[in-house]
């Protein structure tokens, strides 16, 4: 499939959906597994190109790995910080995950390895860490440009107890050291030099560390791991991936639907769910059901524009940047300069994008301002880059003729994105195209006649108001002649074209007065 062609959608999505397991939980689970003592069973297991990368490199170094894809299970032989072999050459292809993770392990042990990487992986940056893995004695010969992959490494095990890291271009630098120090041996010290210091996939490996039985403090400036711990855990159960969760939450936002994703809940330890916070900024109503986080959008989905800080969750910065088009106002979506280093410029990439379909935006070098319009048919480019692909494929269920280049660089993390994507188009337009009732003169009129002669016709009488459609005046009317208390209520899901009465309220509104009513 070269080309990906999104329908539009002409009525608010319903939707109940699984999405596959966290790629950073998985890859991360991955490595510790490696890491520890014993066999560990993970389970909830991403299927993806990046996490196959990591399998087949692990098997490369070595490790004993078993692989039952249909069950999304994966069983890793951990060998207690060592590596089976002592020289071994591994393909990360564009699995930046893998390839910073690995590259660590690969310094700090024992052996000489070759680390290939595609060419994508090879344009992004990796000195920040190979320079903390010099000081601790490993050599490091680049086989093309100094300062990124391909590599040759020879590894160096002991004697290193602390290190100096910049992780303002990446923090995955700063997660592949943390997850190695207790293999070390020593008490280990990691001084951070670049003024952002913490972050959410910084918490996320914390987290997991813990749950595999080590402990690490951060003192605000600098991490600690005691000697003498061990990673150590039989099963793992791996979260769904919260990132490609937001997709389908961005469609309730977009078409004033809902969509509950199911399994997740606000308890992940994932950093985008904050991206949930920014729907609710956009007038979505979120709520975390027994089945998994419920996300309702706004009746008429319509929505304002925002000013966002998008550092912590900037996977998302696409998402938001998709939504924006379609919003009331401008949208600003600052402090995300670092996103022009990963898979693609994402940054550039969402400016030239959306510029192509008519969108008015301004670029600075941390920040996006976008302006509301329609946009217009497009083919998007996706630089390679599946979160451009996914993200820039939801305009396409509000705006005619957007068509999505390569769609299958998805496989990278979500390798069933856009076959679901069509699915969930097919189920709700099918509902649209089903036949449909036509009343005739004379249905009409038998329906009348009975009402009449049950008693429970009400007419209406011309009241001295205006309203934008004569159609709506006509509810209104009876509304106000019949309405006896304060227990009517007219209900709509159109309050922009009523007048502001109490009285007018939405469906969601009429149904909290009615379980108001009940626990009085």
């Amino acid at each position: 499939m070269d080309t990906y062609k999104v329908k539009k959608l002409n009525h608010p999505i319903n939707l109940e959906i699984a999405v596959p397991g966290s790629k950073s939980i998985t890859n991360r689970a991955l490595f510790l597994a490696a890491l520890g003592n014993g066999a560990v069973h993970l389970k909830g297991v991403l299927f993806s190109e990046d996490s196959r990368y990591f399998l087949s490199s692990l098997k490369s170094l070595g490790f004993s790995v078993e692989i039952r894809e249909e069950e999304k299970e994966v069983t890793v032989g951990g060998c207690g910080g060592v590596i089976p072999k002592k020289e071994a050459e591994i393909y990360v292809g564009s699995a930046g995950t893998a390839a910073r993770f690995l590259t660590a392990m690969l310094a700090l042990s024992e052996g000489v390895y070759t680390i290939q990487a595609s060419e994508q992986m090879k344009r992004r940056p990796m000195r920040p860490l190979f320079e903390a893995l010099e000081q601790s004695g490993a050599e490091f010969t680049y086989l093309e440009k100094e300062g990124f992959l391909p590599v040759r490494v020879r590894g160096k095990r002991g004697g290193f107890k602390e290190a100096s890291l910049d992780i303002s271009r990446s923090t995955q630098f700063l997660s592949a050291l943390l997850m190695m120090a207790p293999v070390l041996g020593e008490d280990f010290t990691i001084h951070i030099t670049s003024e952002k210091k913490d972050g959410s996939y910084i918490r996320i490996t914390r987290k997991m560390m813990e749950q595999f039985g080590v402990e690490c403090n951060f003192d605000g400036d600098s991490y600690h791991i005691k000697k003498g711990q061990q990673y150590q855990r039989e099963v793992y159960e791996i979260e769904p991936d919260v990132s490609a969760a937001c997709y389908f939450y961005a469609m309730a936002a977009l078409t004033g639907g809902r969509t509950v994703v199911k399994s997740v809940h606000k308890d992940s330890m994932q950093g985008d769910l904050r991206f949930l916070e920014v729907l609710e900024k956009l007038g979505c109503h979120v709520t975390d059901t027994e089945a998994g986080i419920e996300v309702t959008g706004t009746n008429d989905g319509h929505y304002p524009g925002i000013t966002v800080d998008m550092n912590d969750f900037s996977d998302q910065t696409m998402t938001l940047a998709a939504l924006a088009p379609f919003a009331d106002s401008p949208t600003t979506i600052r402090n995300i300069g670092h996103i022009r280093l990963q898979e693609s410029d994402r940054l550039s990439a969402i400016a030239k994008e959306l510029t192509k379909m008519g969108i008015r935006v301004e670029e600075g070098e941390d920040f996006l301002v976008i302006y509301p319009g329609i946009p217009q048919p497009s083919l998007v480019s996706t630089y390679e880059d599946h979160r451009m692909a996914m993200a820039f494929s939801l305009i396409g269920l509000r705006s005619e003729g957007i068509v999505i280049d390569n769609p299958l660089c998805c496989k990278k993390t979500f390798e069933e994105y856009f076959s679901l994507l069509d699915q969930i188009i097919k189920e709700h337009r099918d509902v649209l195209s089903r036949p449909k009732f036509h009343f005739t003169e004379e249905i009409i009129s038998t329906v009348v006649d009975e009402i009449e002669r049950l008693g429970l016709f009400v007419g209406a009488e011309e009241l001295d108001i205006e309203m934008p459609d004569p159609k709506d005046r006509v509810f209104y009317e009876v509304v106000m002649k019949e309405r006896k208390s304060d227990d009517a209520y007219l209900v709509t899901g159109n309050l922009k074209h009523f007048p502001e009465k109490p009285f007018v309220v939405t469906p969601r509104q009429m149904l909290e007065i009615i379980a108001q009513s009940t626990d009085e």
